[in-house]
């Protein structure tokens, strides 16, 4: 299926929709765009099923999928609100909320996405074996944020557990910001799929946590025409090694995610340098019938 870019999100990037686009038919507009969405809003709420249904008939059948995992699951929660979390019940819901994404075939995978804190422990490894038999039959990718995971000679071992556990890999480019920071790992671990995600290269504001618009501050960044032509053949070397890459650009706080994106796809040969609006919409595919040794 070769290297598919994509957005984390469908709601925010203005610049993508005609004026007077209603929010139900953004994902729709989205489709027409880019082949491939991470879908964020899982993460702060499992959806009802219903919900995800609609947006897999609502949207182009080209269009695939990447779920973050709820923040529950993954360790995000802390306090009672942790404490009070049933793990198999959750994983049960979010494996419900997914099952049309997965029949359709529109599924990438669902993404575990650590938080900071979550190192590379005895018990973690032990939760995330755990997390991967309750997501049996589901395509997972596992992306890290402590950099013990891939430090002190664990970078090898790492990668051998998830290719055991059957992981699919999430190669990130952040900045080099501390402990609470992963390197590149150029490394595929599941020959079916490979997630790449740009987050930006903030590194003053990596850390800032806390704050009430942290998430502005962390991922407020824009790459440059020269550092995405720096990924062109780490991209065509992972796409050698796995069908399918899903690179998704998280760098939303100041709008620049869908400019970078679509200059990424003009460097892979997937648009024309034609002159004319960079964020213009790809051919409108069909729009689907409408339907109510610690490893």
């Amino acid at each position: 299926m070769g290297i598919s870019i994509g957005l984390a999100g469908w709601g925010d990037h203005d610049s993508l929709y005609p004026a007077g686009t209603k929010p139900s038919d953004r994902l729709n507009v989205y489709g027409s765009h880019f082949p491939v969405v991470e879908v964020d809003s899982t993460f702060y709420a499992i959806q009802p099923p219903e919900r995800f249904a609609a947006w897999v008939k609502g949207s182009p059948t080209s269009l695939k999928f990447v779920v973050k995992a709820y923040q529950g699951m993954t360790g995000h929660q802390r306090g009672p609100a942790a404490a009070a979390n049933d793990p198999d019940a959750m994983a049960e819901a979010f494996r419900l909320m997914l099952e049309p994404a997965l029949e359709s075939g529109r599924l990438t995978a669902a993404l575990f996405q650590y938080p900071p804190w979550f190192d590379c422990t005895s018990q973690n490894v032990k939760l995330l074996r755990e997390t991967k038999r309750r997501m049996e039959g589901f395509p997972c990718a596992l992306e890290f944020r402590h950099q013990s995971w891939f430090d002190g000679g664990m970078r090898d071992k790492t990668l051998a557990f998830m290719r055991e556990e059957g992981w699919i890999h999430s190669v990130c480019d952040e900045p080099q910001a501390g402990i609470g920071s992963i390197p590149e790992v150029l490394e595929v671990t599941d020959e079916s799929a490979t997630i790449v995600r740009f987050h930006g290269r903030n590194a003053a504001n990596w850390n800032n946590g806390g704050g009430p618009n942290w998430r502005e501050v962390r991922y407020l960044y824009q790459y440059s025409d020269e550092e995405l032509q720096e990924w062109k053949p780490k991209l065509e070397s992972l796409a050698e090694r796995s069908r399918e890459i899903a690179v998704i650009f998280n760098n939303n706080s100041g709008g620049h995610a869908a400019g970078n994106a679509k200059t990424l796809m003009t460097m892979l040969g997937q648009r024309k340098p034609d002159g004319g609006d960079p964020l213009a919409p790809l051919p409108t595919p069909p729009k689907p019938p409408e339907q109510l040794e610690l490893f």
